[in-house]
């Protein structure tokens, strides 16, 4: 399918002119216009759902797509961006992608259908064509905890890199000398991002991360489970082990149970995202806590924004927290050093 992206290349313009050019909205040179149109043409290019969207009045409504509803995660930003929509009158629309980029593609081509106001959205990955024509047209856009590189448009998260700097100083202060991460997506900026964040503290805290103590997940349950699988199989397993996200981190649980081994006696377990349900555990689960009803209501209040007519924010960095619970402690054998 051609792409708002392949126009501008062949036209040798930005992806912006070529949104102004299909909307009619803004003005630009005749000669403009029709090189534009003829590329266009030619290489049978439909705004579609896009040109669509473009609206005279409010419809009240915003579409919200996110990565995986099962994940609790998203489940209370989405919560927080409900309630703080409807304060102000709107409705919102729910997408669960179920971190599949093409059902992502379809959500937001349906939301454009139905006209929303703006969109909040958590991208599957990490480019998205459908996306940046809404990054470049006249509907609203804020990102989620994720985001898009290149594309414009104000991105609400967590900094998880201080918490995580703590996480690595306390299991090497407990003695903890074969660190493992099964780490989200290189493809997805939170993966690639907590993975690089964990591996620099270790290094710097005389504990590098060996290559075969490094998965990559999926965000997935499943992909936690087969990974901690693979860790404990190793001759020399891990000792203590982070999973990237908590659907992981149950999907690490599991197979942890399943060989037998118990927390932390065998072997020390963390996560990133905390669940409610986690510190109800035996031993509870030592997490880093994202504020997740702060993100989703500074993600609507930014959204709403510009949605009535103001400008574009900046972006909104919340800060993570690490909650020391009782699932780590020292490795069998090793003394306690001083952190």
């Amino acid at each position: 399918m051609t792409t708002i992206k392949d126009v501008a290349r062949e036209a040798g313009v930005s992806t912006a002119t070529v949104s102004r050019v299909m909307s009619g909205r803004n003005p630009v040179s005749e000669e403009m216009r029709e090189r534009v149109l003829g590329v266009a043409g030619r290489l049978d290019y439909r705004p579609n759902a896009l040109a669509k969207s473009l609206r005279v009045e409010s419809t009240g409504t915003l579409g919200l797509v996110v990565s995986n509803i099962v994940n609790p995660f998203f489940t209370s930003v989405a919560r927080a961006v409900e309630d703080a929509a409807a304060e102000r009158g709107y409705s919102v629309i729910i997408g669960n992608a179920d971190e599949d980029p093409e059902k992502e593609e379809r959500y937001i081509d349906a939301l454009l259908q139905k006209r929303v106001d703006g969109f909040i959205v958590s991208p599957a990955r990490g480019e998205s064509p459908l996306l940046a024509e809404v990054s470049v047209s006249e509907t609203p856009l804020v990102f989620v905890d994720r985001s898009i590189e290149g594309l414009e448009a104000p991105v609400v998260r967590a900094d998880g890199r201080r918490a995580i700097g703590r996480l690595v100083e306390q299991l090497a202060g407990l003695g903890h000398t074969r660190l493992a991460i099964i780490s989200g997506p290189g493809s997805v900026v939170s993966g690639s991002e907590r993975l690089e964040a964990f591996v620099e503290a270790a290094t710097a805290a005389g504990v590098p991360v060996g290559e075969e103590y490094t998965r990559a997940g999926s965000f997935r349950r499943e992909s936690g489970a087969l990974a901690m699988r693979e860790l404990l199989d190793l001759p020399e397993p891990p000792t203590a082990v982070f999973a990237a996200n908590n659907l992981m981190a149950l999907g690490a649980l599991q197979s942890l149970r399943e060989s037998g081994l118990s927390m932390p006696e065998d072997i020390s377990v963390a996560s990133f995202d905390d669940v409610s349900w986690f510190e109800l555990l035996d031993p509870p689960l030592t997490a880093i806590v994202q504020p997740t009803r702060e993100i989703g209501a500074e993600a609507a209040r930014m959204l709403l924004q510009m949605v009535e007519g103001g400008a574009r924010p900046d972006s909104y960095i919340a800060t993570a927290e690490l909650m020391v619970r009782g699932s780590c402690a020292a490795p069998k054998g090793a003394e306690r050093r001083r952190a």
